[in-house]
This record gives C-alpha cells, sequence and structure tokens, in this order.
C-alpha cells in the first residue's frame, strides 16, 4: 500500500506521499504532526504522474480529480527539473547518512544529466511518467524524505 502524508489543519494539504511502509518509515518528518491515509498503488501511481490531483482528504477517504498534464515547452520543463533539483540538493547536502541518500543522489544526477531536447513540446507527459516509460527511476518532488 502506499501513503499520503497530508497537514492535520487542511484538508487540501498534501505535504508528503509515500510508496510504501518503507519509505514512510524513512520521512524526515513526525508521522503524529499529520494525517496518514493509506491508499491503492494506483492512486499513488496516478499522482505521482499527474493524471490525478488531490482535492481534499474526507475522514480516511482521498478525493481526486481527473487531470491532463502537460508540459507546454522547454523552458517549462527546465523550470521543473530546476526546482525540483533545488530540492534535492538541498536534502542531500544535510542528510549525508541519510537511507534513501543513494536513491536522491542518483535521481540528481539523472534529472542534471536530462536532455531537455529528448521531448517534443507540449507533451501530455509528465516528466515522472517519462521516466517510467524508459524504464529509469521516476520520483515525484512529494517522495524527497
Amino acid at each position: 500500500m502506499s501513503y499520503f502524508i497530508f497537514n492535520k489543519e487542511f484538508v487540501d494539504s498534501i505535504y508528503r506521499i509515500a510508496e510504501n511502509q518503507s519509505d514512510l518509515n524513512n520521512l524526515n518528518i513526525f508521522l503524529s504532526d499529520y494525517k496518514v491515509i493509506e491508499d491503492s498503488q494506483e492512486n499513488f501511481n496516478a499522482f505521482k504522474f499527474g493524471s490525478k490531483s488531490i482535492v481534499r482528504y474526507d475522514g480516511d477517504t482521498i478525493i481526486f480529480k481527473d487531470e491532463v498534464q502537460l508540459i507546454k515547452s522547454k523552458s517549462n520543463l527546465q523550470y521543473q527539473i530546476n526546482y525540483s533539483k533545488e530540492k534535492i540538493k538541498n536534502f542531500l547536502e544535510n542528510n549525508k547518512n541519510h537511507p534513501l541518500f543513494s536513491r536522491w543522489d542518483s535521481y540528481y544526477n539523472q534529472l542534471n544529466n536530462f536532455n531537455l531536447d529528448s521531448i517534443t513540446y507540449p507533451s501530455n507527459k509528465s516528466l515522472e511518467q517519462y521516466f517510467s516509460d524508459l524504464g529509469q527511476p521516476s520520483f515525484h518532488i512529494l517522495q524527497l524524505p
């Protein structure tokens, strides 16, 4: 099962996601401070790949809505990659002994070496879906510990 972690104060505020129990256990947060909802791998992947967004949670149920993913331009994708790299770099600099350090270090390098010209714009796939389709590691920034 997968996990969606919400800010308890705001039912529409997703904070982190975890693909499995191990990833959940390795988040750098106090789980008791958050609302953690277990959900299906299918919904996790739909959110991760951008085909669904989260409207809110109600009790232990997440309300999703369908989305159409669109990368409009090369500059739009470059902005997204730079944003992700900045967040990942901050994690790497401050968590050298974290159990998921290698995963995120490799993903940072994958983003850093990504050829933006390998995508035809506009694209109806998220970067995460693009990587997954190529058989490469694919992570949503909300999976970052």
